[in-house]
């Protein structure tokens, strides 16, 4: 797989809606490794967005030198997928690494999504929004898809998103954190076929 995780850049597009919070899981995973003393940037992709309408949102990580490109990520290593409904409106895959990975929110199978995307990726499938419901009682995703992208590549510690959370979402910080690591245990993982 062309992801990294220990040396290297890693360059990762997050898919959702206004609203959603792909822009808040952006940042928090950037503080994240920024924390751990890794070099990151986050950013939205600026635009007429709305509540519900579709967003982009994109992190830079890399663990040896700093980042200098301010860039779109146009290549992702990673694509993230909070909302299932964009599958149908967005191409999410333009752009991803043959052998990258792509982590959706979905309640369908291996099968159902590679008949949709190929198997030219890794793949990362999680029911992130009922966890969401159950855990948080809203089914917003981004801190589980989090969890889920955790599970497919050790990108940062689980543990280094703490203080980000906590400064977040506040009282709500170890909620989000239990939803993230839900999503972690339930998340399942595929290699690419090719």
């Amino acid at each position: 797989m062309s992801t990294k995780t220990e040396t290297g850049l890693i360059e990762i597009r997050w898919h959702g809606r206004g609203g959603q919070g792909a822009v808040t899981s952006a940042e928090l995973l950037a503080r994240a490794a920024i924390d751990e003393g890794k070099y990151a940037q986050a950013f939205p992709a600026f635009g007429p967005e709305r509540r519900g309408a579709p967003v982009m949102a994109f992190d830079r990580i890399d663990s040896r030198a700093p980042i200098r490109v301010r860039a779109e990520v146009r290549q992702p290593d990673v694509v993230i997928v909070l909302d299932p409904t964009l599958l149908r409106v967005v191409k999410v895959t333009a752009g991803l690494k043959n052998g990258g990975l792509l982590v959706i929110n979905t309640s369908k199978d291996f099968e159902a999504i590679e008949k949709d995307f190929g198997s030219n990726w890794k793949l990362a499938l999680v029911d992130g929004s009922r966890i969401a419901r159950e855990v948080l009682g809203v089914p917003i995703v981004n801190t589980t898809m989090l969890g889920a992208l955790l599970k497919a590549v050790p990108i940062i510690r689980m543990e280094s998103l703490h203080e980000p959370l906590e400064d977040r979402f506040g009282r709500l910080a170890e909620r989000n954190f239990n939803a993230m690591k839900r999503a972690f245990q339930e998340t399942a993982v595929k290699e690419q076929v090719n």
